[in-house]
């Protein structure tokens, strides 16, 4: 593909020890990894917003970060872009037995069970086996991403409830434990792991559900600022700011938004 080896070349231009850019021939695989983190979070956004024309150039943006860890390794003798395309070929068909072998499987759960044995087999005959049942959960991840992996492992050794009830139950035990703490004048470490233990059962709650709980609280993000800025346009059209009107003048306006969205989605 002649675009694909244009970019390849702009960045092994770019990298160029003597005619290169000098910002990017200093970057190391460590300094690149904030680009990548947001370049993906950028990538969700235009999803979110549904601008596709966004999320091409979006996509460009995070394609560009997987070339630049490649021309890094490359540089080094450790592996190219070729080596990178040929590793995930070879996986996604390792682990597609059904759609490239004759394998077959009864329903979804049923595949991501045989998708987790794959990926298990695989590891065991590559790297030394976990000490833990949670190794294998990047540090790095968004907190709620990252209880709902953790929680998902462990219900793979039995460490889980088998219906929803007892997730409610324990995110009501949580708030109690949390407002208790707030009640005796608890220290702000101490409420702080309170109101970790809240959000961790939380998250099981989605799990349970089968939700993703990082997109769930994108999309009330995104829902608060709708409305506050609904707040704001209204109060402008009085010659006001927020900060001039009332918690209940706001309030007020605040339900008046609700009720614009409901009848404008409906």
């Amino acid at each position: 593909m002649i675009e694909l080896e244009q970019l390849l070349a702009l960045m092994a231009r770019l990298r160029d020890p003597d005619c290169g850019c000098p910002w990017d021939r200093a970057q190391t695989y460590a300094t690149i990894v904030p680009h990548t983190i947001e370049e993906a979070y950028e990538v969700a956004d235009a999803i979110a917003r549904e601008d596709w024309v966004e999320l091409r150039a979006e996509l460009g943006d995070l394609l560009f970060q997987v070339v630049f860890y490649a021309q890094i390794a490359h540089e080094e003798g450790r592996f190219d872009f070729a080596d990178v395309a040929r590793s995930i070929v070879e996986k996604m068909t390792h682990r597609h037995p059904h759609v490239f072998s004759d394998a077959s499987y009864a329903n979804a759960a049923e595949q991501t069970a045989a998708w987790e044995r794959i990926k298990s087999a695989e590891k065991a005959g590559t790297v030394e086996p976990d000490a833990s049942v949670l190794d294998g959960v990047p540090l790095p991840l968004p907190a709620l991403i990252r209880a709902v992996k953790l929680q998902k492992k462990a219900a793979r050794v039995g460490f889980d409830w088998g219906a929803i009830e007892p997730v409610l139950a324990k995110i009501e035990e949580e708030i109690a434990e949390i407002r208790h703490e707030i009640a005796v004048g608890a220290a702000p470490e101490r409420l702080t792991d309170e109101l970790g233990d809240v959000l961790f059962a939380v998250a099981n709650l989605a799990r349970h559900l089968d939700l993703d709980p990082e997109g769930a609280l994108r999309g009330t993000n995104a829902k608060f600022t709708r409305r506050f800025q609904r707040i704001e346009t209204w109060l402008a059209e009085q010659g006001r700011t927020p900060a001039e009107a009332t918690l209940a003048e706001m309030d007020a306006l605040w339900e008046q938004a609700k009720v614009e969205e409901r009848l404008f989605n409906h």
